[in-house]
């Protein structure tokens, strides 16, 4: 008699599918809108905050120092009182240097005539001369505890030059504008210096004499002898 088939062996059951891991929950952030992932990496010290905080003009806190005023972190041996005036006269001196230096590279873009190229050249060589000016008077009114002007806005009340008009003038107005910005000039540099002396502000008094009078009254010899009363040849 036939011996009865085996069953057949059962197939294996098929593995279940590996779960999906589960997603990393987002860094948590912090009351200041920064991850602490990001906090990680100020260190040991989980308290610095190494991402900028943008928008601080919103409710900023006040100025670390009002225009206007002077430090007394800066002991120079001058008074406050002394140290105010050398700022004010400053001040003034260094809107008027920013507005003589603006003026003569507008000129250098626009100069046109006969002697262009050579206008071109001085005009440019003067507004980098002047623009030194610039940054040595700005240094000590720090130097003095002040606060030094530097926005368009600020110089354009303060100074004592004439605005200058936006049209493209020929060569020898641009020449007479010039001079007229350098006596200004020279003549509040006379009378600060005077003041700053006998307040006894060497300093400032060195820098207006040895630096502002004699630059300008050099650019002011290259800039008139342009202005000739001469008759002119004309070739037949």
């Amino acid at each position: 008699m036939a011996s009865p088939a085996k069953a057949a062996p059962k197939s294996a059951a098929p593995k279940k599918a590996a779960a999906p891991a589960p997603k990393k929950a987002p860094a948590a952030a912090s009351s200041n809108g920064k991850s602490t992932a990001a906090r990680k990496h100020a260190g040991s010290n989980a308290a610095v905050n190494i991402l900028p905080n943008i928008n601080q003009q919103q409710n900023a806190p006040s100025p670390t120092q009002r225009y206007g005023t002077v430090s007394q972190r800066l002991p120079i041996g001058l008074s406050e009182d002394t140290r105010q005036s050398s700022v004010t006269m400053l001040n003034q001196l260094l809107a008027d240097t920013i507005t003589l230096r603006d003026m003569y590279k507008k000129h250098h873009w626009q100069v046109v005539g006969p002697t262009f190229y050579q206008l071109h050249l001085l005009f440019d060589k003067h507004y980098e001369e002047q623009s030194v000016l610039v940054d040595s008077i700005a240094e000590r009114i720090q130097v003095l505890g002040g606060v030094a002007i530097a926005m368009a806005h600020d110089v354009a009340e303060l100074t004592s030059l004439p605005r200058v008009p936006r049209d493209r003038e020929e060569a020898p107005v641009q020449v007479s504008r010039l001079l007229d910005g350098h006596q200004r000039i020279l003549k509040n540099c006379h009378d600060y210096a005077s003041k700053a002396d006998e307040t006894g502000d060497d300093g400032t008094n060195d820098l207006i004499v040895s630096e502002l009078v004699r630059t300008n009254e050099l650019q002011v010899w290259f800039v008139a002898e342009h202005v000739v009363d001469s008759p002119l040849t004309q070739a037949e």
